[in-house]
Protein backbone atom coordinates (compact mmCIF):
# COMPACT_ATOMS: atom_id res chain seq x y z
CA UNK A 1 0.00 0.00 0.00
CA UNK A 2 2.89 2.29 0.95
CA UNK A 3 4.18 1.95 -2.25
CA UNK A 4 0.98 2.13 -4.59
CA UNK A 5 0.73 5.51 -2.57
CA UNK A 6 3.99 6.91 -2.98
CA UNK A 7 3.74 6.16 -6.78
CA UNK A 8 0.19 7.71 -6.51
CA UNK A 9 2.11 10.80 -5.25
CA UNK A 10 4.85 11.05 -7.44
CA UNK A 11 2.61 11.09 -10.35
CA UNK A 12 0.62 13.65 -9.33
CA UNK A 13 3.48 15.37 -8.89
CA UNK A 14 4.52 15.09 -12.16
CA UNK A 15 0.90 16.18 -13.35
CA UNK A 16 2.58 19.67 -11.89
CA UNK A 17 4.58 20.25 -14.32
CA UNK A 18 3.17 18.90 -17.28
CA UNK A 19 0.28 20.88 -16.90
CA UNK A 20 2.21 23.93 -17.05
CA UNK A 21 4.26 22.80 -19.92
CA UNK A 22 1.06 22.74 -21.68
CA UNK A 23 -0.20 25.62 -20.78
CA UNK A 24 3.63 27.33 -21.83
CA UNK A 25 2.75 25.72 -24.64
CA UNK A 26 -0.10 27.99 -25.28
CA UNK A 27 2.49 31.20 -25.17
CA UNK A 28 3.89 32.20 -28.12
CA UNK A 29 5.92 35.33 -27.65
CA UNK A 30 4.44 38.09 -29.43
CA UNK A 31 6.79 41.51 -29.84
CA UNK A 32 4.73 44.18 -28.87
CA UNK A 33 5.89 46.48 -31.41
CA UNK A 34 4.20 44.11 -33.96
CA UNK A 35 0.75 44.99 -31.83
CA UNK A 36 0.90 48.61 -32.81
CA UNK A 37 -0.96 47.93 -36.40
CA UNK A 38 -3.85 47.15 -34.14
CA UNK A 39 -3.23 50.65 -32.14
CA UNK A 40 -4.22 52.88 -36.04
CA UNK A 41 -7.29 50.69 -36.83
CA UNK A 42 -8.73 52.02 -33.40
CA UNK A 43 -7.67 54.95 -34.87
CA UNK A 44 -9.80 54.94 -37.71
CA UNK A 45 -12.83 53.81 -35.86
CA UNK A 46 -13.00 56.47 -33.58
CA UNK A 47 -12.25 59.39 -36.30
CA UNK A 48 -13.61 58.20 -39.22
CA UNK A 49 -15.13 54.60 -39.32
CA UNK A 50 -18.04 53.51 -36.93
CA UNK A 51 -17.18 55.83 -34.48
CA UNK A 52 -19.06 56.53 -31.55
CA UNK A 53 -18.23 60.47 -31.46
CA UNK A 54 -21.13 62.17 -33.70
CA UNK A 55 -18.08 64.78 -35.02
CA UNK A 56 -20.10 68.07 -36.31
CA UNK A 57 -17.65 67.40 -38.88
CA UNK A 58 -18.45 63.94 -39.70
CA UNK A 59 -20.58 63.06 -42.92
CA UNK A 60 -21.07 59.86 -45.49
CA UNK A 61 -19.53 62.48 -48.12
CA UNK A 62 -16.78 63.11 -45.66
CA UNK A 63 -15.61 59.08 -45.09
CA UNK A 64 -16.21 58.81 -48.69
CA UNK A 65 -13.34 61.88 -48.85
CA UNK A 66 -11.42 60.02 -46.38
CA UNK A 67 -11.45 56.67 -48.44
CA UNK A 68 -10.48 58.21 -51.79
CA UNK A 69 -7.88 60.30 -50.37
CA UNK A 70 -5.96 57.07 -49.09
CA UNK A 71 -6.77 55.75 -52.34
CA UNK A 72 -5.14 58.28 -54.37
CA UNK A 73 -2.28 58.57 -52.24
CA UNK A 74 -1.36 54.51 -52.26
CA UNK A 75 -2.10 54.78 -56.26
CA UNK A 76 0.64 57.37 -56.54
CA UNK A 77 2.94 55.46 -54.29
CA UNK A 78 2.05 52.04 -56.17
CA UNK A 79 3.28 54.26 -59.14
CA UNK A 80 6.04 55.12 -57.43
CA UNK A 81 7.46 52.19 -55.57
CA UNK A 82 10.70 51.12 -57.31
CA UNK A 83 12.17 55.14 -56.52
CA UNK A 84 10.96 55.48 -52.97
CA UNK A 85 10.86 52.02 -51.56
CA UNK A 86 11.06 50.77 -48.82
CA UNK A 87 9.39 53.64 -46.88
CA UNK A 88 11.21 52.05 -43.95
CA UNK A 89 14.65 53.17 -44.48
CA UNK A 90 13.34 56.93 -44.80
CA UNK A 91 12.09 59.76 -42.04
CA UNK A 92 9.58 61.48 -44.59
CA UNK A 93 7.11 58.85 -44.52
CA UNK A 94 6.93 58.15 -40.43
CA UNK A 95 6.86 62.19 -40.37
CA UNK A 96 4.14 63.43 -43.29
CA UNK A 97 2.07 60.14 -41.76
CA UNK A 98 2.09 62.01 -38.14
CA UNK A 99 1.95 65.48 -38.95
CA UNK A 100 -1.35 64.25 -41.26
CA UNK A 101 -3.33 62.00 -38.96
CA UNK A 102 -2.32 64.65 -35.73
CA UNK A 103 -3.66 67.32 -37.65
CA UNK A 104 -7.35 65.33 -38.84
CA UNK A 105 -7.60 64.67 -35.25
CA UNK A 106 -7.34 67.79 -34.20
CA UNK A 107 -9.32 69.30 -36.62
CA UNK A 108 -12.06 66.75 -36.15
CA UNK A 109 -12.69 67.86 -32.27
CA UNK A 110 -12.44 71.65 -33.22
CA UNK A 111 -15.79 70.74 -35.20
CA UNK A 112 -17.42 70.79 -31.42
CA UNK A 113 -16.10 74.12 -30.93
CA UNK A 114 -16.79 75.83 -34.38
CA UNK A 115 -19.93 74.02 -35.45
CA UNK A 116 -20.44 76.44 -37.99
CA UNK A 117 -16.98 75.64 -39.95
CA UNK A 118 -17.83 71.83 -40.09
CA UNK A 119 -18.24 71.48 -43.37
CA UNK A 120 -14.88 73.05 -44.17
CA UNK A 121 -13.50 71.21 -41.30
CA UNK A 122 -14.80 67.72 -42.25
CA UNK A 123 -12.82 68.62 -46.11
CA UNK A 124 -9.84 69.22 -44.83
CA UNK A 125 -9.85 66.53 -42.00
CA UNK A 126 -10.65 63.60 -44.37
CA UNK A 127 -7.94 64.80 -46.81
CA UNK A 128 -5.33 65.13 -43.90
CA UNK A 129 -7.24 61.55 -42.11
CA UNK A 130 -6.88 59.84 -45.83
CA UNK A 131 -3.22 60.86 -46.76
CA UNK A 132 -2.08 59.58 -42.88
CA UNK A 133 -3.98 56.67 -43.07
CA UNK A 134 -2.50 55.26 -46.61
CA UNK A 135 0.75 56.16 -45.39
CA UNK A 136 0.48 54.37 -42.21
CA UNK A 137 -1.03 51.25 -44.16
CA UNK A 138 1.89 50.91 -46.37
CA UNK A 139 4.53 51.22 -43.87
CA UNK A 140 2.47 48.36 -41.56
CA UNK A 141 2.23 46.35 -44.63
CA UNK A 142 5.98 46.77 -45.59
CA UNK A 143 6.55 45.39 -42.13
CA UNK A 144 4.56 42.65 -41.98
CA UNK A 145 5.87 41.78 -45.39
CA UNK A 146 8.53 40.81 -43.87
CA UNK A 147 7.40 37.50 -41.47
CA UNK A 148 6.29 34.15 -42.47
CA UNK A 149 2.72 33.04 -42.47
CA UNK A 150 2.41 31.57 -39.09
CA UNK A 151 3.77 35.00 -37.39
CA UNK A 152 1.80 37.12 -39.95
CA UNK A 153 -1.60 35.27 -38.61
CA UNK A 154 -0.61 35.21 -35.44
CA UNK A 155 0.33 38.74 -34.84
CA UNK A 156 -2.02 40.28 -36.47
CA UNK A 157 -5.31 38.56 -35.28
CA UNK A 158 -3.52 39.83 -32.13
CA UNK A 159 -3.54 43.56 -33.37
CA UNK A 160 -6.97 43.09 -34.22
CA UNK A 161 -7.80 42.02 -30.55
CA UNK A 162 -5.76 44.77 -28.98
CA UNK A 163 -7.47 47.39 -31.52
CA UNK A 164 -10.90 46.53 -30.44
CA UNK A 165 -9.66 46.41 -26.37
CA UNK A 166 -8.24 50.39 -27.19
CA UNK A 167 -11.54 51.15 -28.77
CA UNK A 168 -13.23 49.60 -25.79
CA UNK A 169 -11.44 51.54 -23.39
CA UNK A 170 -11.49 54.64 -24.72
CA UNK A 171 -15.69 54.69 -24.71
CA UNK A 172 -15.29 55.13 -21.49
CA UNK A 173 -13.58 58.29 -21.62
CA UNK A 174 -14.04 62.26 -20.92
CA UNK A 175 -14.15 64.89 -24.19
CA UNK A 176 -10.64 66.38 -23.12
CA UNK A 177 -9.03 62.55 -22.44
CA UNK A 178 -10.93 61.49 -25.43
CA UNK A 179 -9.41 64.12 -27.21
CA UNK A 180 -5.40 63.47 -25.81
CA UNK A 181 -5.51 60.33 -25.71
CA UNK A 182 -6.72 59.52 -29.50
CA UNK A 183 -3.98 62.14 -30.71
CA UNK A 184 -1.72 59.97 -29.18
CA UNK A 185 -2.60 57.08 -31.43
CA UNK A 186 -0.94 57.75 -34.84
CA UNK A 187 2.40 58.58 -32.54
CA UNK A 188 2.09 54.96 -30.79
CA UNK A 189 2.01 53.35 -34.04
CA UNK A 190 3.90 54.97 -35.81
CA UNK A 191 6.55 54.28 -33.00
CA UNK A 192 5.95 51.11 -32.81
CA UNK A 193 6.32 49.88 -36.42
CA UNK A 194 9.88 51.64 -36.00
CA UNK A 195 10.76 49.53 -33.24
CA UNK A 196 9.18 46.37 -35.53
CA UNK A 197 11.89 47.17 -38.03
CA UNK A 198 14.45 47.32 -35.59
CA UNK A 199 13.77 43.81 -34.21
CA UNK A 200 14.15 42.05 -37.27
CA UNK A 201 17.89 40.87 -38.53
CA UNK A 202 18.79 43.39 -41.11
CA UNK A 203 18.81 40.44 -44.06
CA UNK A 204 14.89 39.85 -43.26
CA UNK A 205 14.03 43.64 -43.96
CA UNK A 206 12.61 45.10 -47.19
CA UNK A 207 15.42 45.29 -49.84
CA UNK A 208 16.14 48.66 -52.35
CA UNK A 209 15.83 45.80 -55.32
CA UNK A 210 12.88 45.95 -57.27
CA UNK A 211 11.40 42.44 -58.19
CA UNK A 212 9.21 42.89 -61.59
CA UNK A 213 5.81 40.64 -61.05
CA UNK A 214 2.39 40.49 -62.90
CA UNK A 215 -0.44 41.17 -61.05
CA UNK A 216 -1.72 38.59 -58.50
CA UNK A 217 -4.99 38.23 -60.27
CA UNK A 218 -6.71 35.70 -58.37
CA UNK A 219 -6.17 37.33 -55.11
CA UNK A 220 -7.18 40.86 -56.33
CA UNK A 221 -10.38 39.42 -57.65
CA UNK A 222 -10.67 37.43 -54.28
CA UNK A 223 -10.84 40.59 -52.61
CA UNK A 224 -13.14 42.06 -54.95
CA UNK A 225 -16.03 39.98 -54.31
CA UNK A 226 -15.53 40.02 -50.54
CA UNK A 227 -15.11 43.88 -50.28
CA UNK A 228 -17.81 44.87 -52.51
CA UNK A 229 -20.36 42.00 -50.90
CA UNK A 230 -18.74 44.00 -47.50
CA UNK A 231 -19.91 47.46 -49.32
CA UNK A 232 -22.93 46.29 -49.83
CA UNK A 233 -23.74 44.99 -46.33
CA UNK A 234 -21.85 48.21 -44.37
CA UNK A 235 -23.89 50.91 -44.32
CA UNK A 236 -26.79 49.17 -41.88
CA UNK A 237 -24.24 46.80 -40.34
CA UNK A 238 -22.83 49.30 -37.70
CA UNK A 239 -26.11 51.44 -36.20
CA UNK A 240 -25.54 50.58 -32.81
CA UNK A 241 -22.84 51.09 -30.46
CA UNK A 242 -19.72 49.16 -32.24
CA UNK A 243 -18.41 49.62 -35.48
CA UNK A 244 -16.06 47.36 -37.92
CA UNK A 245 -13.46 47.36 -35.44
CA UNK A 246 -14.73 47.40 -32.15
CA UNK A 247 -17.91 44.97 -33.03
CA UNK A 248 -17.97 41.41 -31.31
CA UNK A 249 -17.68 40.10 -34.44
CA UNK A 250 -14.72 41.66 -34.89
CA UNK A 251 -13.57 40.65 -31.77
CA UNK A 252 -14.96 36.85 -31.65
CA UNK A 253 -12.94 35.89 -34.95
CA UNK A 254 -9.82 37.39 -34.38
CA UNK A 255 -9.88 35.71 -30.77
CA UNK A 256 -10.93 32.54 -32.71
CA UNK A 257 -8.09 32.59 -34.89
CA UNK A 258 -5.47 33.74 -32.26
CA UNK A 259 -6.56 31.00 -30.00
CA UNK A 260 -6.38 28.63 -33.12
CA UNK A 261 -2.90 29.33 -34.17
CA UNK A 262 -1.51 29.09 -30.42
CA UNK A 263 -2.98 25.28 -30.05
CA UNK A 264 -2.58 24.17 -33.22
CA UNK A 265 0.60 25.67 -33.89
CA UNK A 266 2.02 23.77 -37.14
CA UNK A 267 -0.74 22.32 -38.00
CA UNK A 268 -3.17 25.60 -37.75
CA UNK A 269 -4.88 25.05 -41.41
CA UNK A 270 -5.05 28.84 -43.07
CA UNK A 271 -8.06 27.45 -44.95
CA UNK A 272 -9.92 28.21 -42.09
CA UNK A 273 -9.94 31.80 -42.61
CA UNK A 274 -12.33 31.35 -45.71
CA UNK A 275 -14.34 29.14 -44.13
CA UNK A 276 -15.05 31.29 -41.52
CA UNK A 277 -15.55 34.31 -44.09
CA UNK A 278 -17.52 32.70 -46.76
CA UNK A 279 -20.59 31.80 -44.30
CA UNK A 280 -20.71 34.80 -42.04
CA UNK A 281 -20.84 36.97 -45.61
CA UNK A 282 -23.29 34.96 -46.97
CA UNK A 283 -26.12 35.19 -44.02
CA UNK A 284 -25.02 38.92 -43.40
CA UNK A 285 -25.88 39.51 -46.96
CA UNK A 286 -29.68 37.39 -46.56
CA UNK A 287 -30.16 38.72 -43.35
CA UNK A 288 -29.38 42.53 -44.22
CA UNK A 289 -30.34 43.17 -47.68
CA UNK A 290 -32.85 40.10 -48.26
CA UNK A 291 -34.72 40.10 -45.20
CA UNK A 292 -34.26 43.22 -44.14
CA UNK A 293 -32.57 43.32 -40.60
CA UNK A 294 -30.59 46.20 -40.85
CA UNK A 295 -30.51 46.67 -37.26
CA UNK A 296 -29.86 43.14 -36.31
CA UNK A 297 -27.30 42.20 -33.46
CA UNK A 298 -26.35 38.86 -35.73
CA UNK A 299 -26.54 40.96 -38.95
CA UNK A 300 -23.65 42.99 -37.52
CA UNK A 301 -21.69 40.35 -35.97
CA UNK A 302 -21.80 38.21 -39.16
CA UNK A 303 -20.76 41.32 -41.14
CA UNK A 304 -17.59 42.12 -38.73
CA UNK A 305 -16.62 38.21 -38.71
CA UNK A 306 -16.74 37.97 -42.03
CA UNK A 307 -14.98 40.60 -42.93
CA UNK A 308 -12.38 40.37 -40.35
CA UNK A 309 -11.62 36.57 -41.38
CA UNK A 310 -11.32 37.89 -45.07
CA UNK A 311 -8.90 40.67 -43.78
CA UNK A 312 -6.85 37.99 -41.84
CA UNK A 313 -6.24 36.13 -45.10
CA UNK A 314 -5.69 38.63 -47.95
CA UNK A 315 -2.69 40.14 -45.41
CA UNK A 316 -1.51 36.49 -45.32
CA UNK A 317 -2.05 35.91 -49.04
CA UNK A 318 -0.27 39.17 -49.70
CA UNK A 319 2.37 39.13 -47.16
CA UNK A 320 3.99 35.85 -48.28
CA UNK A 321 4.54 37.17 -51.78
CA UNK A 322 6.57 39.79 -50.61
CA UNK A 323 8.30 37.65 -47.56
CA UNK A 324 8.79 34.82 -50.24
CA UNK A 325 9.94 36.17 -53.24
CA UNK A 326 10.84 40.11 -52.02
CA UNK A 327 7.94 41.74 -54.08
CA UNK A 328 7.27 45.10 -52.96
CA UNK A 329 5.23 45.76 -50.03
CA UNK A 330 4.52 49.32 -51.36
CA UNK A 331 2.99 48.28 -54.77
CA UNK A 332 1.40 45.14 -53.73
CA UNK A 333 -0.46 46.37 -51.03
CA UNK A 334 -1.35 49.77 -52.37
CA UNK A 335 -2.46 48.30 -55.16
CA UNK A 336 -4.74 45.63 -52.91
CA UNK A 337 -5.93 48.23 -50.57
CA UNK A 338 -6.62 51.10 -53.09
CA UNK A 339 -8.73 48.63 -55.01
CA UNK A 340 -10.67 47.12 -51.69
CA UNK A 341 -11.69 50.54 -50.55
CA UNK A 342 -12.93 51.32 -54.16
CA UNK A 343 -14.70 48.03 -54.35
CA UNK A 344 -15.93 48.78 -50.99
CA UNK A 345 -17.35 52.35 -52.30
CA UNK A 346 -18.77 50.25 -55.26
CA UNK A 347 -21.19 48.30 -53.05
CA UNK A 348 -22.13 51.14 -50.74
CA UNK A 349 -23.62 52.64 -54.03
CA UNK A 350 -24.57 49.61 -55.32
CA UNK A 351 -27.18 49.14 -51.96
CA UNK A 352 -28.02 52.73 -51.89
CA UNK A 353 -29.08 52.91 -55.65
CA UNK A 354 -30.51 49.26 -54.92
CA UNK A 355 -32.78 50.62 -52.25
CA UNK A 356 -34.87 53.13 -53.90
CA UNK A 357 -35.37 50.25 -56.98
CA UNK A 358 -37.66 47.75 -57.60
CA UNK A 359 -37.73 45.44 -60.39
CA UNK A 360 -41.04 43.61 -60.55
CA UNK A 361 -42.02 42.40 -57.11
CA UNK A 362 -38.01 42.33 -56.17
CA UNK A 363 -36.01 44.93 -54.44
CA UNK A 364 -32.94 45.98 -56.15
CA UNK A 365 -30.81 45.48 -53.01
CA UNK A 366 -32.18 41.33 -52.97
CA UNK A 367 -30.74 41.24 -56.48
CA UNK A 368 -27.82 42.92 -55.86
CA UNK A 369 -27.52 40.38 -52.37
CA UNK A 370 -27.84 37.76 -54.78
CA UNK A 371 -25.11 38.46 -57.21
CA UNK A 372 -22.35 38.85 -54.41
CA UNK A 373 -23.74 35.74 -53.25
CA UNK A 374 -23.32 34.01 -56.48
CA UNK A 375 -19.79 35.93 -56.65
CA UNK A 376 -18.49 35.29 -53.31
CA UNK A 377 -19.19 31.27 -53.60
CA UNK A 378 -18.08 31.50 -56.79
CA UNK A 379 -14.81 32.30 -56.80
CA UNK A 380 -13.78 31.71 -53.08
CA UNK A 381 -14.37 27.70 -54.11
CA UNK A 382 -12.57 28.37 -57.62
CA UNK A 383 -9.98 30.76 -56.50
CA UNK A 384 -8.95 28.94 -53.30
CA UNK A 385 -8.42 25.64 -54.98
CA UNK A 386 -5.01 25.76 -54.52
CA UNK A 387 -3.54 25.28 -50.85
CA UNK A 388 -0.25 25.86 -50.93
CA UNK A 389 0.27 29.11 -49.52
CA UNK A 390 3.42 29.23 -51.59
CA UNK A 391 1.40 29.64 -54.79
CA UNK A 392 2.00 32.93 -57.08
CA UNK A 393 -1.99 33.32 -57.18
CA UNK A 394 -1.83 34.25 -60.78
CA UNK A 395 1.35 35.97 -60.61
CA UNK A 396 4.32 35.55 -63.10
CA UNK A 397 7.93 37.17 -63.07
CA UNK A 398 8.21 39.40 -65.71
CA UNK A 399 12.05 39.77 -65.60
CA UNK A 400 14.65 38.95 -63.56
CA UNK A 401 15.04 41.31 -60.09
CA UNK A 402 17.07 44.95 -60.92
CA UNK A 403 20.16 45.75 -59.24
CA UNK A 404 20.40 43.47 -56.23
CA UNK A 405 22.01 39.79 -56.23
CA UNK A 406 20.44 38.78 -53.54
CA UNK A 407 16.78 39.42 -54.66
CA UNK A 408 17.71 37.19 -57.73
CA UNK A 409 18.49 34.65 -55.24
CA UNK A 410 15.69 35.04 -53.34
CA UNK A 411 13.39 34.39 -56.33
CA UNK A 412 15.08 32.03 -58.00
CA UNK A 413 15.70 29.50 -54.57
CA UNK A 414 11.83 30.55 -53.74
CA UNK A 415 10.77 28.86 -57.16
CA UNK A 416 13.26 26.08 -56.73
CA UNK A 417 11.40 25.42 -53.37
CA UNK A 418 8.44 25.23 -54.44
CA UNK A 419 8.97 22.81 -57.63
CA UNK A 420 10.62 20.23 -55.36
CA UNK A 421 7.98 20.74 -52.86
CA UNK A 422 5.32 19.89 -55.31
CA UNK A 423 7.31 16.89 -57.22
CA UNK A 424 7.91 15.68 -53.75
CA UNK A 425 4.41 15.69 -52.02
CA UNK A 426 5.51 18.42 -49.38
CA UNK A 427 2.96 19.15 -46.76
CA UNK A 428 1.99 23.05 -46.28
CA UNK A 429 3.63 23.64 -43.45
CA UNK A 430 7.24 21.14 -44.53
CA UNK A 431 7.42 23.79 -47.74
CA UNK A 432 7.73 26.49 -44.94
CA UNK A 433 10.22 24.27 -43.27
CA UNK A 434 12.22 23.51 -46.65
CA UNK A 435 12.26 27.66 -47.41
CA UNK A 436 13.81 28.14 -43.54
CA UNK A 437 16.46 25.14 -44.25
CA UNK A 438 17.29 26.71 -47.54
CA UNK A 439 17.65 30.02 -46.07
CA UNK A 440 20.19 28.23 -43.76
CA UNK A 441 18.52 28.49 -40.20
CA UNK A 442 18.89 26.15 -37.96
CA UNK A 443 16.87 23.99 -35.82
CA UNK A 444 16.59 26.40 -33.46
CA UNK A 445 15.77 29.20 -35.85
CA UNK A 446 12.96 27.11 -37.30
CA UNK A 447 11.30 26.07 -33.99
CA UNK A 448 11.61 30.08 -33.42
CA UNK A 449 10.05 31.46 -36.67
CA UNK A 450 7.23 28.85 -36.87
CA UNK A 451 6.43 29.02 -32.98
CA UNK A 452 6.77 25.44 -32.57
CA UNK A 453 8.41 22.61 -30.32
CA UNK A 454 11.89 21.81 -30.87
CA UNK A 455 10.85 18.26 -31.26
CA UNK A 456 8.48 19.34 -33.65
CA UNK A 457 10.92 21.20 -36.06
CA UNK A 458 13.25 18.28 -35.79
CA UNK A 459 10.56 15.93 -37.00
CA UNK A 460 9.49 18.70 -40.15
CA UNK A 461 13.25 18.28 -40.78
CA UNK A 462 13.50 14.78 -41.14
CA UNK A 463 9.95 14.29 -43.09
CA UNK A 464 11.60 16.60 -45.84
CA UNK A 465 14.85 14.67 -45.97
CA UNK A 466 12.67 11.41 -46.33
CA UNK A 467 10.98 12.69 -48.84
CA UNK A 468 13.97 14.00 -50.57
CA UNK A 469 15.77 10.74 -49.97
CA UNK A 470 18.87 12.69 -48.40
CA UNK A 471 20.47 12.48 -45.21
CA UNK A 472 22.17 16.20 -44.57
CA UNK A 473 22.41 19.78 -44.99
CA UNK A 474 25.00 19.36 -47.20
CA UNK A 475 22.63 17.23 -49.52
CA UNK A 476 19.79 19.46 -49.53
CA UNK A 477 22.19 22.25 -50.74
CA UNK A 478 22.93 20.37 -53.63
CA UNK A 479 19.75 19.58 -54.15
CA UNK A 480 18.16 23.07 -54.25
CA UNK A 481 21.32 24.55 -55.91
CA UNK A 482 22.25 26.54 -52.84
CA UNK A 483 25.80 26.89 -53.65
CA UNK A 484 25.24 27.48 -57.07
CA UNK A 485 22.91 29.96 -56.94
CA UNK A 486 25.37 32.07 -54.75
CA UNK A 487 27.94 31.70 -57.13
CA UNK A 488 25.58 33.78 -59.44
CA UNK A 489 24.73 36.42 -56.98
CA UNK A 490 28.15 37.07 -57.04
CA UNK A 491 29.20 37.49 -60.67
CA UNK A 492 26.35 39.41 -60.99
CA UNK A 493 27.42 41.74 -58.40
CA UNK A 494 30.85 41.43 -59.81
CA UNK A 495 29.54 42.42 -63.13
Amino acid sequence: MTRIAAAKEAGEENDAPQARRRLRGLYAPIPLAFLGLGVYRAWIEITFVGSFVNFPAFSLSTRDLFDFSAVAEMVLFVLLARRIGPLYTKRWPFALCAAAMLASTVLLFASFFAPGLAGSLGVVTSVAGGVGLGLIILIWSELYGCLNPIRVTLYYAASLVVGALIIYLYMGLKMPWLFVMTALLPIVSLASARKGFALLPEGERPQKAWVSISVPWKIILLMGFFAFSYGIVEANAYQGYFGPHSSPGTFAVSGVVLLGVLVKRDKFDFNTLCRIALPLTVVALFLISVLGFTDDYLSGFCVAGGYTAFSILIMVLCSNLCYRYGVSAIWLFGMERSLRLVFMFLGRCMYEYGSVITIGSVRGTTIASGIAILAVVMGTFFLLSQKELSSKWGASFLVGPEGNGEAVRKQELADRCELLAKRFGLTSRETEVLILLAQRKTVGMIERELYIANGTAKAHVRHVYQKFDIHSREELFDLLGVDGLQENVEAKNAG
